[in-house]
């Protein structure tokens, strides 16, 4: 890919990326009112999904081609762009009020997912049916989380909406959300390929390439479909998509890749990246459950410590 082909792929997905979160956004909340299910159950579900459908594809095409690095690190690096980048970035520009409900059941399991991993590597990598236990974990955290579905009430951080009549059907809701989710993930793709293809050009590693340039890529998903929650007071949506993700990230993404081909990992190459992720991890923990709350002050100091770990990641590559 050319230097011009790449900064078009670029702006394409940029385009992509933001008309699709909010149309995503728009018809999720449309389906969720018509249908009593709270904001932030699909948050953690749909949009947590949907958002990271680019990180599966990325690396279980990388576990394909042997570039097990790029696999494990767009993993790693995508949980720690979640964190640091994209729920920094959200607070900064809202404060972002958390629901007690995540506090007790989801913020638990993402900490115990981020846990798997150093040991999960460890062993060398991760095999089939460590993947096939991943992908269980998956579907065993979806179906809890579903079943938690209750008639939504007004969700702590979002705005009261008076009642009125639905403006369109439940058909045109899912439709919307569907294209929204498709450029969404096209959109990710396109700016994953160029930004690839530049970082390789200038003779970046794979492991570098997977935890800086293809976890942002694939995090643009859930950068903008959070921004756009935020900004049209869906609180619980941003935040939900961000906690959902990092928990699909281990266990849909890693275990899927996984289950199509076998990764191969180093745990003594990724102890600086595993490092960050503990740490951003448990900051990010902390401060929602400091206040129930994320300021935007925490807010900066999770894009702080994103910053710092790219700087860091720079002086070690």
């Amino acid at each position: 890919m050319s230097g011009l082909a790449a900064v078009g792929a670029l702006l394409v997905g940029l385009l992509f990326l933001s008309l699709g979160a909010e149309w995503l956004v728009k018809g999720s909340v449309g389906l969720g009112r018509r249908f009593g299910i709270s904001p932030l159950i699909l948050g953690l579900t749909v949009v947590a999904y949907g958002t990271s459908m680019p990180e599966l594809v990325v690396s279980a095409a990388a576990a394909l081609d042997g570039s097990s690095a790029i696999a494990v690190g767009n993993v790693i690096g995508s949980n720690i762009a979640n964190l640091g980048l994209v729920l920094g970035l959200t607070a900064l520009i809202r404060p972002l009020p958390v629901e007690a409900s995540l506090l007790r059941r989801e913020l638990p399991v993402m900490v115990a997912t981020t846990l798997l991993l150093p040991p999960l590597l460890a062993g060398g990598g991760v095999s089939r049916p460590e993947a096939a236990l991943l992908l269980l974990g998956a579907v065993a955290f979806t179906v809890v989380t579903a079943r938690s579905v209750s008639p939504a009430a007004p969700a702590e951080g979002e705005e009261a909406a008076p009642p009125r009549p639905p403006r369109h059907g439940a058909a045109w809701l899912a439709f919307l959300a569907l294209v929204g989710l498709a450029l969404l993930l096209g959109g990710g793709r396109l700016f994953v390929d160029g930004a690839s293809a530049g970082a390789r050009a200038l003779g970046v590693s794979e492991r570098v390439v997977g935890l800086t340039v293809v976890a942002i890529g694939t995090s643009a998903p859930e950068l903008a479909a959070s921004l756009v929650a935020t900004l049209r007071g869906h609180a619980a949506i941003a935040v939900g998509n961000v906690i959902g993700s990092c928990i699909f990230n281990v266990l849909f993404v890693l275990g899927g890749a996984g289950a199509i081909q076998p990764i191969a990992a180093d745990l003594r190459a990724q102890t600086v990246d595993l490092s960050a992720l503990g740490i951003v991890t448990v900051a990010a923990a902390v401060l929602l459950r400091v206040g129930r709350a994320l300021s935007r002050v925490d807010g900066g100091l999770l894009l702080g410590g994103y910053v710092a770990f790219l700087v860091a990641l720079a002086l070690v590559a």
